[in-house]
């Protein structure tokens, strides 16, 4: 059994500034992962586990174990994981969307299984965690620890990161034209909401460590995250949680939905959160999104534990102003956080409703998604897993970079206005984005 060596300093550094300067040492595969104001590094793969459609690959070591895999994808993440010889052990990576095609009841309709990797996570060799207060270190590798003092320890000036330009309203005639197919559809009846997202190309490589930096300073998410896994790279802002189980099983769900501009003035701001809240549009959007948040949780809690907070609430997140609510409930005995994972996958407020047949409308009208609306996710031994929702992010694998952001269609939704919500999302990560 493998078990962590711990260290604990005190320090009052800039976490922000700290990950970065970890997600610069050269570790292979990495995931920065910021919730509540603590922010963890997990570097370098003690252990790999990944699934795809139809088999899990479990690396430790030199030892590799290759299994298929049938029923459900989170039982087969939950049992390699629990298979894994390693006290305390944390693991960090990455969920695509189409993990929902995966999920038994709820596959795209005729679909066949998604290509490639679904799900990669890591528990790292070394685990960073920072609170501006307290530096805690866990590691399997006294070597590497070692370096890693030193890089935090270090006295650094670095010159803040500048931000190239990226047109976000490139191919908005393509989108409009798609949304107005998703209106009709709706309007006949085939689904009440679906989302539909658009791709914009950036032009050049980027830094997506000096683009996390920068933009995380002029965002205020939910989460946070910053990763490279396998060779593909993200960072982003994540305005909601799909789901966060504690280790006493409680479960919480945010939904946002129902969107409005802001950080244009406080006079501007304040008038958009009104018409945000009047709007019969954006109201109906949020209340449907919030009752399926409710019928899914109840499938894997106690039923009468299932209780709505906050209900329409308002929450800022970077250049939008969002409706919000939280949904939490008791997994009920026999659960775990994986089903709690797949019982709200993907996200209401990223797919649709109902989520089958919106799903059914994704994989027609929108391009393969991968990470997009999909999550990075930080679980433990003890049974507890958050899962962070991948939107305001940016993408790049290889010599292709890009950002993807969408809206909500509803029946009463006007291609105009939905490709202008999509420009709005856009913003909270186009003007950071830096030229590698």
């Amino acid at each position: 059994m493998t078990e962590y060596d711990v260290e604990e300093t005190g320090s009052v550094a800039e976490p922000l500034n700290l990950v970065t300067r970890l997600a610069r040492a050269g570790f292979d595969d990495y995931v920065v992962y910021e919730r509540d104001g603590v922010w963890t590094f997990a570097g370098g793969a003690l252990a790999t586990v990944s699934l795809d459609a139809e088999r899990v690959r479990i690396s430790y070591g030199d030892e590799v174990t290759d299994r298929a895999w049938t029923g459900s994808p989170g039982e087969a993440m939950r049992s390699a994981l629990a298979e894994l010889p390693v006290g305390g052990w944390n693991a960090y990576g990455r969920v695509h969307f189409s993990f929902a095609g995966l999920v038994p009841g709820l596959g795209l309709r005729g679909a066949v299984p998604p290509p490639g990797e679904v799900v990669r996570v890591i528990v790292p060799r070394t685990e960073v965690r920072l609170d501006g207060q307290t530096v805690r270190i866990r590691g399997v590798d006294a070597g590497e620890r070692a370096r890693v003092r030193e890089i935090l320890d270090a006295s650094i000036e670095a010159d803040s990161p500048r931000a190239a330009e990226v047109d976000i309203r490139a191919g908005g005639e393509s989108y409009r034209e798609r949304v107005a197919q998703a209106v009709k559809e709706i309007r006949q009846g085939q689904y009440q909401k679906v989302i539909l997202s658009r791709v914009v190309r950036i032009p050049f490589p980027a830094d997506l460590v000096a683009t996390y930096e920068l933009g995380r300073r002029g965002n205020t998410p939910a989460r946070s995250f910053l990763l490279r896994l396998n060779g593909a790279e993200a960072a982003g802002f994540s305005p909601e949680i799909v789901v966060s189980v504690d280790g006493s099983g409680r479960v919480t769900t945010q939904p946002l939905a129902g969107t409005r501009a802001f950080g244009r003035g406080s006079e501007a701001d304040a008038a958009a959160r009104a018409e945000l809240e009047s709007d019969p549009k954006e109201v109906f959007e949020h209340a449907v999104s919030v009752r399926t948040a409710q019928e899914e949780m109840r499938r894997v809690c106690v039923p009468e534990s299932v209780r709505v907070g906050d209900f329409m609430g308002i929450k800022e997140r970077g250049s939008v102003q969002h409706l919000a609510s939280l949904v939490n409930g008791d997994l009920a005995d026999g659960r775990s956080a994986w089903d709690a994972l797949e019982a709200v996958f993907p996200a209401v407020t990223a797919s649709g409703i109902p989520k089958r047949e919106s799903l059914d409308a994704i994989s027609r009208m929108d391009d393969p998604r991968g990470l997009y609306s999909g999550s990075v996710i930080a679980l433990s031994q003890d049974g507890s897993l958050d899962a962070a929702l991948v939107l305001r992010a940016v993408y790049q694998e290889g010599s292709q970079a890009w950002l993807r952001a969408g809206a909500g269609i509803v029946a009463d939704s006007t291609p105009e206005r939905e490709f202008e919500e999509t420009c709005e999302k856009l913003g909270s990560v186009a003007p950071f984005v830096v030229r590698a």
